[in-house]
């Protein structure tokens, strides 16, 4: 498609015709870039569309203005403190771009935002694409389906299709828009990098494995997350995904799915809730091995090498565990962690697991008690993502490990990094802190941003004046972005050796489902 604008000689215009109608974007900002928001890539999945396939969006006539980012999909998380307005009906995405002409073919970089598979948005201030876009691609972000709307699965509703995976589904329609229509915007619908933390991340490391995503992405940027699984073991299989739609029809009346579909989209979502306390992977409605969009379990698959052979960068933050404290294994005292320790990993393990999490005084169970939480819950997974991708050895693959600090991010918790790669600076609210950015984060931010920009562009982060990032190897050496910047041997190598132990053709133990 191209641009769609009055025939004069100016190039791309803030009106673009998209295979279902013309949109309006806002204007040029003092860099250059058009916002266009809340464009529809799907129909609304509502009525009769809930738990369905997401459709094409509905044809309009005239111009449609791409003002606002449009509504985010209902949320699972308890109390969720998350502003902006929330509906069933949210399937909309946002581009920004500053191209001149619709026929530039600028790097395309999709975001898909992260959340558990159970909130999140893309209208997030963290992850507003200007500053990106500003430096040469295209950027697009997206809301899918989430919680018990976007991972329902349900053997009456098998009847129809495979179901379950609604939420990825929508990732891959919204990924089918991007091939369709990104060129009107200035896009290479050939050159499309797929970037995502936290559950993005693990988004596209489950569409890095899937058959259906083939030829849809170009690269991939997975941050602090790759195969959702972690301490109760591997992803829902297909049928603890369906036994856990069957209880919750139970819970609502033995609900028939007419029934179920007819229920306000808000009841039905607060009958399903979630919260830190637990893992989303095995205690939500959350992504299962659908045999559609998920033939097996992602690490299998990768595994046996059946993922796409695309460039892949990847990587993990010093304290990934922050928001996860509540998860640890018991820390009371070192004799809680250990007696908890020996359930999970084995009596006959004790002495390796001692070498990695020592626990001799109830403060170090504590860190360990840390390290552990933040290395099964991302770091493992993300390292074992490198490793099986590079043994492939078909397509680059480099890691990072973010471990700056500084007064504006005093901790590297999981998702402190978005800032830096959106170059947004916006408060760190995580770790709870708000104190303003100084220079020494605003350069750390256009490191990263070139990174990310250069490895959109050409399947390399390098650059001129970036310190020189290495390939990931066998020497399982990693970028640090910390202070300085610089490429060193995975600092917690061991830690993740001693957990990959526990994995049999890539899945981490079943019996750690009974764990609690």
């Amino acid at each position: 498609m191209h641009g769609f604008t009055s025939t004069t000689a100016a190039g791309l215009q803030r009106v673009v015709r998209t295979q279902a109608g013309a949109v309006r974007g806002g204007p040029r900002d003092a860099s250059g870039v058009i916002a266009f928001k809340g464009i529809p890539y799907a129909a609304p999945p509502v009525g009769p569309l809930r738990w369905c396939a997401p459709q094409p969006p509905e044809s309009w006539d005239g111009v449609r203005d791409a003002l606002v980012f449009g509504a985010g999909c209902l949320s699972a998380l308890e109390n969720d403190p998350r502003p902006g307005p929330r509906d069933e009906d949210c399937l909309y995405l946002n581009i920004w771009t500053a191209a001149k002409h619709a026929d530039e073919k600028r790097p395309v970089m999709v975001w898909i935002h992260g959340g558990g598979f159970q909130f999140g948005s893309s209208a997030n201030p963290a992850t507003d694409g200007n500053a990106l876009a500003a430096k040469g691609v295209v950027v697009v972000s997206f809301n899918y389906r989430l919680g018990i709307l976007g991972f329902f699965a349900h053997p009456d509703l098998d009847a129809e299709a495979p179901s379950g995976n609604y939420g990825l589904q929508d990732q891959l329609a919204a990924l089918r828009w991007v091939k369709a229509n990104i060129a009107g915007f200035g896009g290479d619908p050939e050159n499309v990098t797929v970037f995502g933390e936290s559950a993005g991340a693990m988004a596209v490391g489950i569409l890095m494995a899937s058959p259906l995503a083939h030829g849809l992405f170009h690269k991939a940027i997975g941050q602090s997350g790759a195969f959702w699984d972690g301490k109760h073991g591997p992803l829902q299989g297909f049928e603890e995904a369906r036994a856990r739609g069957l209880a919750f029809a139970r819970q609502q009346d033995n609900a028939s799915i007419a029934a179920l579909r007819s229920m306000p989209a808000d009841r039905l979502n607060a009958a399903a809730p979630w919260s830190f306390r637990t893992s989303p992977v095995v205690t939500a409605f959350s992504p299962s091995i659908d045999g559609l969009v998920v033939p097996d379990v992602p690490a299998r698959r990768f595994r046996r090498g059946e993922q796409m052979y695309i460039p892949l960068l990847a990587g993990w933050n010093a304290a990934e565990e922050f928001p996860f404290r509540s998860q640890s294994l018991p820390d009371e005292s070192a004799q809680a962690f250990l007696a908890a320790a020996e359930a999970m990993f084995g009596k006959e393990r004790m002495a390796d697991f001692l070498k990695v999490y020592p626990a001799a005084t109830d403060a170090e169970a504590r860190t360990s008690a840390a390290a552990l939480t933040g290395d099964i819950v991302v770091g493992e997974q993300c390292w074992q993502w490198l490793r099986l991708h590079w043994r492939g050895g078909r397509a680059p693959v480099y890691g990072y490990h973010f471990s700056y600090t500084s007064h504006y991010t005093p901790i590297a918790s999981h998702v402190t990094e978005i800032p830096f790669v959106f170059g947004t600076l916006t408060p760190q609210q995580v770790i709870g802190s708000s104190a303003p950015p100084a220079e020494q984060d605003r350069a750390l931010a256009r490191i990263m941003m070139s990174y990310w920009v250069n490895f959109a562009a050409h399947g390399d982060p390098n650059g001129s004046g970036l310190p020189p990032w290495p390939a990931y190897d066998e020497t399982d050496v990693v970028q640090i972005l910390g202070t300085p910047i610089e490429a060193r041997p995975n600092p917690q190598a061991a830690r993740f050796r001693f957990l990959a132990s526990f994995r049999q053709d890539g899945i981490l133990p079943m019996r750690w489902r009974e764990l609690p």
